[in-house]
């Protein structure tokens, strides 16, 4: 690592941004181009250590990130597409580097929203970068029994512009899985979008030779391996830390949120009661107990502003931003006003595992003017205001019904249930894809069969209309002949 070319990078980047201003550029953003050296290092790497090209390319970057929110991600995307599978990180090819696995097979064109699409490959390539720390990954594509309805030239060229853009030296393999010959001219369009280095690194596979890119114990049965894995999501585990334990008595640790918030977190029996004297009234107050509503499982949260001469601003977090759909998760209260507060556990996650979750509601103290403001962009900096916290733990009840009440509370299922049931529930999901595309191929046959009768309906007609006036201009002749 090149350490005078990297502080050259990080000084003229900083000095271009005091003259645009802090603005443009995420806070996280901008702390990671002040410390973390091996970021910019790889924008170097990217662009063989051209300092020029690699301090456009993180201007780029970080104009994108702050403009996509990519730091935020967690918070938006759609984790139904997620759990279902299409695309996931499994194993590590022969160079140690994550696969970030496409079952091409499971994805038409046009069924899902592409923002969202985006959104969820963005969230992938987010959590693989914290986790490996910025080591490459390689793509795997899954074409093994796939046409031309899965293959979306457009997600393609999307994901190829993360790798060239946004995502420095990130990119060590394309792995092709037995990819059908109809999609040849497919492929060669998308190579023409590849820089030269990148086509190099595309290799086609198949089951006789993917252990020359992929061990066996690595690659599904499937693919010719040694690995049974069944895709299961599992949200990104939350950074935990001890607090002083010299003291027997206290069991106290921090708990963590989705944007690095912390809180300590009491002994059982302490009671959730609010921090600092809030005015944010919250119930229920210490457990959300989820209930069964039509198809999902949701809980509420009434939140009230109990003080008659002040405005609140709420926002609430969770451990798992991953699992759970919040609306809404930002408001103000006027005094005396109530505000309710929907949670949904989000399809593909099991009630077993709710014991770990925990969600914090945060309240301060709003001028009448900021009403109007984008309340979420207040909540990223609250330097100088006093922040009140009230915590919340999930809980799964042994009976769900309507009216929500908890008969008796239980820990959850062992991990080793949970990730059987998680797996159960993906093929589950996965049967009901397959079900809803035999559906719909069915319906297509039958518009193919009315479609068909009709042209045999309407040749028929033609036929004998023609046939008819054959005999007619027959019979006219005979009656003239002499």
């Amino acid at each position: 690592m090149d350490s005078q070319q990297i502080n050259e990078l990080r000084s003229n980047f900083l000095q271009q941004l005091a003259t645009k201003g802090n603005d443009v550029i995420h806070s996280k953003d901008l702390e990671r181009v002040k410390k973390d050296d091996s970021w910019l290092h790889r924008f170097l790497l990217h662009h063989d250590n051209n300092s020029t090209e690699a301090l456009n390319m993180l201007w780029e970057c970080v104009t994108w990130r702050k403009d996509f929110q990519a730091n935020e991600v967690a918070d938006q995307v759609k984790m139904d597409i997620i759990v279902q599978g299409g695309f996931f990180p499994f194993g590590h090819d022969k160079d140690g580097c994550t696969l970030f696995v496409f079952k091409c097979k499971k994805y038409v064109k046009g069924t899902h929203n592409m923002d969202d699409l985006r959104r969820c490959v963005v969230y992938w390539f987010e959590r693989l970068e914290r986790q490996g720390k910025g080591k490459p990954i390689t793509l795997f594509f899954d074409m093994e029994g796939c046409g031309l309805a899965n293959m979306d030239l457009e997600f393609t060229k999307y994901l190829i512009g993360l790798f060239k853009q946004y995502y420095p030296y990130f990119l060590n393999y394309i792995l092709i899985f037995e990819m059908p010959w109809i999609l040849n001219a497919a492929f060669k369009i998308i190579k023409s979008w590849l820089p030269e280095k990148a086509v190099q690194k595309i290799k086609f596979v198949g089951k006789k030779d993917i252990k020359e890119y992929v061990p066996l114990d690595q690659a599904l049965t499937c693919w010719g391996g040694q690995n049974d894995y069944t895709f299961s999501f599992l949200p990104e585990p939350q950074e935990t830390m001890s607090v002083n334990t010299s003291t027997p008595i206290s069991t106290n640790r921090k708990v963590h949120f989705a944007d690095g918030s912390s809180m300590s977190e009491s002994p059982e029996g302490s009671g959730d009661k609010d921090h600092d004297g809030s005015a944010l009234s919250v119930q229920p107050s210490s457990i959300i107990n989820f209930v069964k509503e039509g198809g999902e499982l949701v809980s509420t949260l009434e939140l009230q502003n109990t003080d008659s001469s002040i405005i609140l601003s709420f926002k609430l977090k969770t451990t798992s931003p991953e699992k759970f759909r919040v609306r809404p998760s930002v408001g103000s209260l006027t005094p005396g006003a109530r505000a309710t507060v929907h949670v949904t556990l989000l399809p593909g996650f099991q009630l077993g595992g709710l014991s770990r979750d925990k969600f914090l509601v945060m309240s301060t103290v709003i001028d009448s003017s900021e009403m109007n403001q984008d309340l979420a962009q207040l909540w990223k900096d609250t330097t100088g205001r006093k922040v009140n916290q009230h915590r919340l733990k999930c809980a799964q009840t042994n009976e769900i019904s309507k009216n929500g009440n908890a008969i008796a509370v239980s820990g959850g299922l062992p991990d080793g249930d949970q990730t059987s049931n998680n797996q159960l529930l993906t093929k589950i999901n996965n049967l009901t894809e397959c079900q809803s595309q035999l559906h719909g191929a069915v319906k297509r046959i039958q518009y193919l069969q009315l479609a068909t009768v009709a042209l045999v309906v309407v040749l028929g007609a033609l036929v004998s209309y023609i046939i008819h006036l054959e005999n007619r201009e027959g019979f006219s002749g005979s009656c003239r002949a002499p």
